[in-house]
């Protein structure tokens, strides 16, 4: 198995793993991979290191003990906390609001559901004493992950 780090035309950093460098050069010669944040097929390989296990105590990736995380590092995390949220929530696009209601309302099973309403349905919702959160999901991390 190969890992790459690899890059969009618009900066975002992501790795793919693939079973050769040949099938590596295979999907990207047919634009089969995509950027997980914009979608976009223009996507590059970038230099990378080996990693090494030298009996580090932080978790790969973290940064030091007081220090800001990079840009490369947040972006991760944020993949990390969407791919969580789409793991643990049930997509009732469109019905979302009318979803909510009927979940307050114990007319439907109490879960964790996620959609799309208006800033008008969320606003109503808000009012009604029902809790919503807006986080808006890049539409290639819609579809289903491998």
């Amino acid at each position: 198995m190969k890992v790459y780090n690899l890059k969009c035309e618009h900066e975002h950093a992501f790795e793919g793993w693939f079973s050769s460098e040949d099938d590596f050069l295979r999907q990207s010669g047919e634009g089969l991979i995509a950027c997980p944040l914009c979608a976009s097929c223009k996507v590059v390989r970038m230099p990378s290191a080996p990693r090494l296990n030298l009996g580090a105590t932080q978790a790969p990736g973290a940064a030091p003990s007081g220090a800001q995380p990079t840009p490369e590092q947040r972006q991760a995390l944020l993949l990390s906390a969407i791919r969580q949220i789409i793991a643990i929530t049930e997509d009732v696009g469109e019905r979302f609001a009318e979803e909510a209601r009927r979940i307050h309302h114990h007319e439907a099973p109490d879960r964790a559901i996620r959609g799309v309403a208006s800033l008008q349905e969320c606003e109503a919702l808000v009012d009604e004493g029902i809790e919503v959160a807006a986080f808006p999901l890049p539409d290639a991390l819609k579809q289903p992950m491998h």
